[in-house]
């Protein structure tokens, strides 16, 4: 049954008692023993609560009525000024008719004109509003903040989610585009080797599908799909293409974006060693440095300005993948270096079982 009573009326119910408590501690502890008590103490106390309850909540219903609370910070500290000064002046005026008419007063209090009565209980009650509605704007401005960013970070996940989605779909039919390319130059050439890279097509296929399901794989099911791709990539340019691999077997169980080294390698052999009259060799590193696992990319070549620019697909979809899944702890460089190599380098955390 408890666990049905709003939050708010737990705070009015534990407010008021506490004020109740310590106007009764400081009439019977301090004030009594050196005046006149007034018999009509706790009376007056419960009929000022009572009335302090009325006020809150007509107070309430107007912040809500009017949606105070959706204004800005700024306006909002205004709105709550203006409310607590107009509320005061209304409780101070109800308080005081009500003691005058029935006669609740204190001898001392009778002796005041009504415009002092009057000031003294606004200004009384002016306190009391101000706390009441500072907490009611605090908790609501608090409220409101967090259910804004978790508004946000919900958004946030979508846009990333999406942005993950479409990075994917458009790597898999660029890969296939380019892999039907090969398959097609095998057909009347070598019908045999041509059945060959189909079935390899299928492996790769297969295991493309299996990726969408997932954000990272391991290192590993990367290299497979590596190595089933640059033998299609063999069919074509044969002699003309080498490859090398140094990879360091702690690093297989890794997990990279799928279809990511399989994306650099193919934007390798597309600007690289498909330019180069007599080909050119892939090299493809995989090891630990420092804190980080590396992976390296190198293809005979140079740099063109549309990859070095980051238009090209394969770099701007592996840069883009790597913020989206990572921030800050991953990266990604592709430039020029000695001995006529073009190499892209990226970085990723380590992950740790």
């Amino acid at each position: 049954m408890f666990k049905k009573i709003p939050v708010y009326w737990w705070c009015q119910i534990f407010g008021w008692s506490t004020y109740f408590i310590v106007n009764c501690f400081y009439y019977y502890i301090l004030y009594t023993p050196r005046n006149k008590p007034n018999p009509n103490f706790l009376f007056i106390l419960l009929l000022d609560i009572c009335l302090g309850i009325f006020i809150t909540q007509l107070n309430r219903f107007i912040i809500r009525r009017f949606k105070l609370l959706d204004f800005s910070l700024p306006r909002q500290i205004e709105y709550l000024m203006i409310n607590t000064l107009v509320f005061a002046f209304l409780w101070g005026a109800i308080s005081v008719t009500v003691n005058s008419n029935f006669h609740l007063e204190s001898e001392k209090s009778q002796q005041l004109s009504f415009l002092n009565k009057f000031t003294i209980a606004s200004l009384s009650s002016f306190s009391l509003l101000l706390v009441w509605n500072l907490l009611y704007f605090t908790y609501h401005y608090i409220k409101k903040s967090r259910t804004e960013q978790l508004d946000k970070i919900r958004l946030e996940s979508m846009v990333k989610e999406l942005e993950l989605k479409t990075i994917k779909a458009h790597i898999n039919p660029h890969f296939i585009f380019n892999a039907l390319n090969s398959i097609r130059a095998l057909v009347d050439e070598n019908p045999g080797r041509a059945r060959t890279a189909i079935t390899e097509l299928s492996n790769i296929l297969r295991s493309s599908m299996q990726a969408e399901k997932m954000e990272t794989t391991t290192l590993e099911k990367e290299l497979n799909i590596v190595k089933d791709y640059l033998a299609l990539e063999h069919i074509r340019f044969e002699d003309r293409l080498q490859v090398e691999y140094d990879i360091d077997e702690d690093t297989l169980d890794q997990q990279v974006p799928p279809m990511m080294l399989q994306t650099l390698v193919e934007n390798a052999i597309k600007h690289g060693i498909s330019k180069q009259v007599s080909g050119g060799k892939i090299y493809i590193r995989s090891d630990f440095k420092s804190d980080y696992h590396e992976l390296v990319v190198q293809n005979t070549g140079h740099l063109n300005g549309s990859v070095a620019n980051s238009e090209g697909f394969g770099v701007a979809s592996t840069y883009n993948r790597l913020q989206l899944l990572y921030g800050s702890k991953a990266s990604f460089r592709i430039r020029d270096v000695a001995g006529g190599l073009v190499e892209a380098r990226v970085i990723l955390p380590v992950q740790t079982n």
